[in-house]
């Protein structure tokens, strides 16, 4: 394996791991953290025209007070159907709908709450953790089977596998980062 494959290889393993990172930060996107954030209901998804819809396709959504989001639906027709996907979003939330705006205040959260949610977000941060290490293990499998080959020597190996392996600390380190920034999002009053 030439310099250059092993380039091209460690690219795409950074960036299978950035992908790792990305979609964690969509998952903690969805947590409550007592503070309105329009991330929170992106992922809804309303029956608008006999076909599912995500919410921010049907209105726009806002945050006109710290804890409170507002939704200005576009189509007058579809206010019942948002206020409904709101309603059973399983996000705890009580939509209260005036004319084609509809007002989400977001209730505090007890001490009971954050701690669930700190423990859904270890196990999405744990999720992200193991993903990373199957790309690691994919790419120490593709080394393995270079060397096996005759693509590369035994100390082109060694050298490929700690280049994989600093990846894969960095990546798992910016998992912990942003674990440890949600837990504090989370559990602050």
């Amino acid at each position: 394996m030439s310099d250059f494959k092993f380039s091209v290889q460690q690219k795409d393993i950074k960036r299978r791991m950035e992908g790792a990172v990305d979609i964690l930060h969509k998952e903690f996107a969805g947590l409550r953290s007592g503070r309105a954030a329009t991330s929170l209901l992106e992922p809804i998804m309303v029956d608008a025209y006999g076909s599912p819809m995500p919410l921010n396709q049907v209105g726009n959504i806002g945050v006109p007070e710290p804890r409170m989001l507002s939704v200005q639906v576009w189509d007058k027709s579809l206010v019942s159907a948002v206020e409904k996907a709101i309603r059973e979003s399983d996000l705890g939330l009580n939509p209260q709908t005036e004319g084609q705006t509809i007002r989400i205040p977001i209730p505090a959260l007890t001490e009971e709450r954050r701690t669930e949610y700190v423990k859904i977000a270890g196990k999405y941060a744990e999720d992200a953790r193991v993903a990373v290490r199957n790309i690691r293990r994919h790419g120490m499998d593709d080394l393995k089977k270079a060397e096996k080959d005759n693509e590369i020597s035994e100390d082109e190996h060694h050298d490929y596998s700690q280049d994989i392996q600093e990846l894969t600390d960095t990546y798992v380190g910016k998992l912990d980062t942003a674990f440890a920034n949600k837990e504090e999002e989370i559990m602050q009053v």
